[in-house]
């Protein structure tokens, strides 16, 4: 302890300090994002938005004909169930990647099951191309930023 104190030797008076240490005043601490999780969360985000536009457009195209031509389906092989599918699976993707941009833990772990199922579909049905490579150095940088997510 530092400072005087003015005790005797008995032991029954109070201990007295002339100043005290600063008070400990609690820093946020944000973890900085690393380029390739923002890179990777505008691509998925980028993905998600084609994936809500192309269910969105169809649905309304199949509903209001007459205002919504065909002509702008952006998957044209799709039906009304397909569609209604797309769309929600954009709008998921959409909030993994916002939750990504902002280092959440759950839309880490997320992308990184949703990686490495893909990239064992690619490797079991014999796709060994760059895609599958490019697959495996996500997986594997993902995992390795882990400790920048809380």
């Amino acid at each position: 302890m530092s400072g005087s104190s003015t005790a005797t030797s008995s032991g029954d008076a109070p201990v007295t300090f002339d100043r005290l240490p600063a008070p400990w005043q609690p820093t946020s601490v944000v973890p900085r994002r690393p380029l390739g999780v923002a890179i990777i969360s505008v691509l998925i985000a980028m993905f998600a938005v084609v994936l809500v536009l192309a269910g969105v457009l169809y649905l309304l195209s199949t509903y209001l004909q007459t205002f919504v031509p065909a002509s702008l389906e952006l998957i044209p092989s799709l039906d009304l169930w397909g569609a209604a599918i797309v769309a929600l699976l954009g709008a998921a993707l959409l909030g993994i990647a916002t939750s990504l941009w902002r280092q959440e833990t759950w839309a880490l772990w997320t992308t990184v099951v949703l990686i490495f199922a893909t990239t064992t579909y690619l490797f079991f049905t014999g796709s060994i191309t760059v895609l599958l490579l490019i697959f495996i150095v996500l997986f594997v940088y993902l995992i390795s930023v882990r400790r920048y997510f809380y």
